[in-house]
């Protein structure tokens, strides 16, 4: 009796198993192509940094193309990556160079940074020689922000 179950399953599969002759494709009519078709880019392409493009102090390539609109082009280890330059991003840029978002406190001749990050606070310290110019920036808000809560008690 099992056997019987098992061939009459086994059997039952087999016929509900699509055909497998080919399924015969009709080629579109040229009218209809032409209309219904996208224009469709290969985005496997890797692309490339213009050569009119102009290096910035950052690394990133800036470059108008001819329909005035502007781009930065970045290296990264998975290629060349292409981002609109937006008056947002500019604006951001300029943020984060001023030191904006960044607490410093100073140590005697060592300076203590707090900033917060996608993951916390970070924290870190560097001597007042080391400093670079965002933490530059920084150091001085962080003093004049001292000086105004000073004159305000």
């Amino acid at each position: 009796m099992k056997l019987f179950f098992v061939v009459f399953v086994a059997a039952l599969a087999l016929s509900a198993q699509d055909p497998q002759s080919p399924k015969k494709q009709t080629p579109p009519t040229p009218k209809a192509a032409t209309k219904a078709a996208p224009k469709v880019t290969d985005a496997s392409k890797p692309t490339a940094i213009p050569a009119e493009a102009v290096q910035d102090a950052d690394g990133d390539y800036r470059y108008t193309d001819p329909q005035g609109k502007k781009w930065i082009y970045r290296k990264t280890p998975f290629g060349v990556a292409r981002l609109e330059d937006t008056p947002e991003r500019t604006a951001a840029k300029a943020a984060a160079a001023d030191g904006a978002g960044i607490k410093a406190t100073e140590a005697g001749d060592t300076v203590r940074f707090e900033r917060l990050g996608p993951f916390g606070v970070w924290k870190w310290e560097k001597k007042k020689s080391e400093l670079d110019e965002t933490e530059k920036a920084a150091l001085k808000n962080s003093q004049a922000n001292n000086k105004t809560v000073s004159k305000q008690d």
